[in-house]
């Protein structure tokens, strides 16, 4: 674990909200692969979908232009479209990055009016340099974007004359006129500091709330690999009291109101080998998919008009240890036709917190992990179009096998979280349920030979299934599976030019349901994309 400290500096329910970095790339060749990585390879791509844009008149307002050297921000400032009114049908953000040189991964944040609206990492380049590109559909905030705003961008940096690399961006967001998705919020709201912590003042109408968590574990600490952390009496670089489970929690006026699994992001030094990451990155590196908590139950309780007490923690950190950083947006839908709408809390039960981690001893260490959670809340509203009643129910498992030898030449992890959700709706209507069950798994080991030679073989799964219901009967599904897979090796201890690095990495991204099917495969060999293939 140490090895991979060093290595590595870093740092909803929606399914079609994509990300992308260089789509149809040219392939190469079988005759064009060299023997071992150089000093130039392909520029990041990934299987994601772009965005899809609709046919209608466009503007486009530049955020940010930047180069990052040191932990200094960007700030900046942000002024409407003019051109395309001030509803539109679709925002788009778009990130342009270079880099060259010498460099580690670094993590990043984009904020209008303080509204977090990108969370990022960057690759690491090449000595000749790298471009990469970063695509999100970001029409959820649009309420924010109505108004002039602050603008602030950070991309942590340290520039000297070991590591060379400037961080160089562009942003820019693009409007597209048109008549809004029904389900965009009115409203974005951040919380606010206190001295009691942080609070969050939502208008007496609101009629559906839901909180969006942008929760990593990151910083270069065993936090960034926290799904490897150990209990006493285990002998590990990486120790938390209880284990590796961790579990991204948020309360209301001290109420648990919601549980989730985080996921497990890699960034691209991760696991101790940047040469798995430079062409094909890790699910989620570049546009980190927040967390999503409905908040609906405790409307009743937050309409009232005043602060509320509104607090984000992850389970498990060991006690005054940081890694985490975990900023939150409110996403607030109003009841058109009240002024204020009133409810009340009816259900608020958790069961305990499972946690097992059992210590095995030998000449292979083991860790077996098994943990869980469960959490049902409960509420009601009297709106403009009668009583609904809100109930969100979510189950949380994690089981994981660690293995290790003693001094960590070999360490391996065999691990799988599951974060299914159901939110039920019923009023007059119609009863609405939307059920979204994920999993994550991650399946892979380093290993370092008597030669000093470093290999990890690695592969990570991103998958989802949603259902909407109505009145039981299916009226809309999607499932994903988005897996990336690798397997490199280098020497160590060597200076960088005698590495002999070799690698494949490869991406499928498969989305397909009630609005159609997208399937996408990358393959890449030291450091040069081989495969494009597209299936749907």
């Amino acid at each position: 674990m140490r090895r991979r400290i060093v290595m590595s500096m870093l740092a909803g329910a929606t399914l079609l909200v994509g990300a992308f970095f260089g789509t149809g790339a040219a392939t190469a060749q079988a005759a064009d692969v060299p023997a071992e990585f150089g000093s130039d390879w392909h520029d990041p791509v990934t299987a994601a979908p772009p965005v899809e844009r609709p046919h209608t008149k466009s503007c486009q307002v530049t955020l940010a232009d930047a180069q990052f050297r040191d932990f200094t921000p960007y700030r900046g400032a942000y002024t409407p479209p003019q051109g395309c009114g001030d509803h539109w049908s679709k925002v788009v953000l778009r990130l342009d990055g270079k880099v060259k040189g010498r460099q580690y991964d670094r993590l990043g944040y984009l904020h209008v009016g303080g509204v977090e609206i990108l969370r990022t990492s960057t690759p690491e380049p090449s000595p000749d340099g790298i471009e990469w590109h970063v695509e999100k559909d970001v029409t959820r905030y649009s309420g924010t974007f109505r108004s002039p705003q602050d603008v602030e961008m950070l991309i942590g940096n340290v520039v000297n004359d070991t590591y060379t690399g400037v961080i160089d961006v562009h942003v820019t967001l693009t409007f597209y006129a048109g008549r809004p998705p029904q389900r965009t919020p009115d409203r974005v709201l951040t919380l606010a500091d206190a001295p009691d912590g942080t609070t969050l003042t939502t208008p007496r109408n609101s009629e559906r709330i839901v909180a969006e968590v942008y929760a990593t574990g990151s910083g270069g600490g065993c936090e960034e690999f926290w799904y490897l952390t150990v209990a006493d009496p285990a002998s590990y670089s990486c120790k938390a009291d209880h284990g590796p489970y961790r579990e991204v929690q948020i309360k209301v006026d001290g109420q648990l109101a919601g549980i989730a699994a985080p996921f497990p992001n890699v960034w691209t030094g991760g696991w101790s080998n940047p040469f798995l990451w430079y062409v094909v990155p890790a699910p989620g590196a570049f546009d980190v998919r927040p967390i999503e908590y409905d908040l609906t139950p405790f409307a009743g309780l937050l309409d009232d008009g005043r602060a509320h007490r509104v607090e984000v923690s992850v389970v498990g950190v060991p006690a005054g240890q940081s890694g985490w950083s975990a900023p939150v947006n409110v996403l607030v839908w109003q009841d058109a036709h009240r002024a204020h709408v009133t409810g009340a809390l009816t259900e608020n039960k958790a069961t305990d917190t499972a946690n097992s981690s059992t210590y095995t001893p030998g000449s292979e260490n083991r860790v077996d992990t098994e943990a869980g959670h469960r959490l049902t809340v409960s509420g009601y509203l009297d709106t403009s179009h009668g009583r609904v009643t809100t109930t969100v129910t979510r189950t949380l498992a994690n089981t994981s096998v660690h293995r290790w030898t003693d001094g960590e030449n070999t360490d391996g992890l065999d691990a799988t979280w599951t974060d299914d959700q159901t939110v039920t709706v019923g009023g007059d209507g119609p009863a609405r349920a939307t059920r979204t069950d994920r999993t994550y798994a991650m399946d892979g080991a380093t290993t370092i030979g008597a030669d000093d030679r470093l290999r990890t073989v690695l592969t990570i799964g991103d998958r989802a299934s949603v259902v909407e219901l109505r009145d039981g009967r299916r009226t809309a599904w999607s499932r994903l599976d988005d897996t990336y897979s690798g397997d490199a090796a280098y020497t160590i201890n060597v200076p960088r030019d005698q590495r002999h690095a070799v690698g494949t990495s490869s991406e499928r991204y498969r989305l397909y349901g009630s609005d159609g099917c997208y399937d996408r495969s990358l393959t890449t060999v030291q450091g040069v994309l081989t495969q494009d293939r597209e299936r749907c």
